[in-house]
């Protein structure tokens, strides 16, 4: 669900941010950008910082999953196969 019509934001960014430690509403205007054009959003906003009616409904996780390491990366002294930049040869 939209929060911030003007800005794009939505519930699940509002919820993000106030899991990552904004507090007021300031917060959320300098991080997200929400009721800083036409400010009709800024009580809905305030009802997901901590003690507001929605702070509580439901728990944001993150879903962020471990990428594994590419050789090239891991050990740059030793040359992996396929990897860029591939070398250019000149043609005479």
């Amino acid at each position: 669900m939209y929060i911030c019509v003007c800005n794009a934001v939505t519930e699940r960014q509002v919820r993000a941010s106030v899991d990552a430690g904004a507090s007021t509403l300031s917060d959320l205007q300098f991080e997200l950008g929400v009721a800083t054009c036409c400010g009709c959003c800024a009580a809905t906003a305030a009802e997901y910082l901590p003690g507001g009616r929605c702070s509580s409904v439901c728990d944001v996780r993150s879903i962020a999953v471990p990428v594994n390491t590419p050789a090239a990366v891991a050990d740059p002294d030793v040359p992996a196969a396929n990897t860029f930049p591939v070398p250019l040869v000149a043609v005479a």
